[in-house]
């Protein structure tokens, strides 16, 4: 199997980039997208070249370390599925396969397909945790909570702050990973006493990390790999709403 790669590359985030087209052979369709990544690697290798960087970690699914844009849409042409996820066969020989990073000014570029996330992680550590001590772990029948509400607190845990859907937006809005991580911990019982200074202290750091305004289009639930439901920025803008009336 015979791939054209055209990756981009870029030095640094005060350096200009561009895309550099690759042509790599010895493919197979078993193999995923960041094995085919590696084969090009070792390819650059051997001829002396520099490596595409390329973030990534546990490739199963499940960190959120992987995303890219891969022929213009985030992390690639199947929806629900990470980068990592994705397999060669979901192409044919002899196809033409545009990789770039993240596009986002919150996003900065570290190094070809790199960036730099951690603006979700100072998003994080401004309320999704909780705060009260509460001594070892209770056992988990202790704090008796209904199906709805544990599935609906589940749903939005799943979110593995890739970055998609705020590469995605014409806005740029982080609003659905924020969202995610306000209802996640808003909709249990452990989550309660501290939900007002949650959402108030998140969506402020979210602003403050430049991020755009949610416009509803859609495209966040869209192109996200764990279907984050929308409807948790709606949640999360009354919740504020709720925090800000109750001062």
């Amino acid at each position: 199997m015979k791939i054209t790669f055209k990756i981009w590359r870029q030095k640094n985030s005060d350096s200009k980039g561009t895309l550099k087209t690759y042509d790599v052979d010895g493919l197979t369709e078993d193999m995923s997208f960041l094995e085919a990544l590696d084969h090009l690697n070792e390819q650059l290798v051997l001829k002396n070249e520099e490596v595409i960087a390329y973030e990534y970690d546990c490739r199963e699914g499940i960190c959120g370390q992987c995303g890219v844009f891969i022929n213009g849409r985030a992390h690639g042409p199947h929806d629900h599925m990470t980068t990592c996820q994705l397999h060669m066969r979901s192409f044919k020989d002899g196809d033409t396969i545009v990789v770039e990073p993240w596009r986002a000014k919150s996003f900065p570029i570290i190094k070809d397909l790199i960036v730099d996330r951690s603006a979700f992680d100072r998003i994080i550590e401004e309320g999704a945790y909780i705060s009260s001590k509460t001594g070892t772990a209770p056992e988990s029948n202790a704090i008796p909570i209904p199906k709805a509400k544990a599935d609906k607190a589940m749903d939005a845990a799943a979110c593995i702050g890739c970055g998609a859907c705020v590469a995605t937006c014409k806005n740029s809005s982080a609003a659905l990973f924020t969202s995610a991580k306000i209802n996640h911990l808003n909709s249990l019982p452990q989550g309660k006493a501290e939900e007002h200074e949650r959402v108030e202290a998140m969506t402020w750091q979210m602003k403050e990390e430049g991020f755009g305004s949610c416009t509803f289009t859609g495209a966040c639930e869209v192109e996200c790999p764990e279907a984050i439901s929308i409807t948790n920025i709606a949640e999360m803008n009354a919740r504020k709403l709720k925090a800000k009336l109750l001062g």
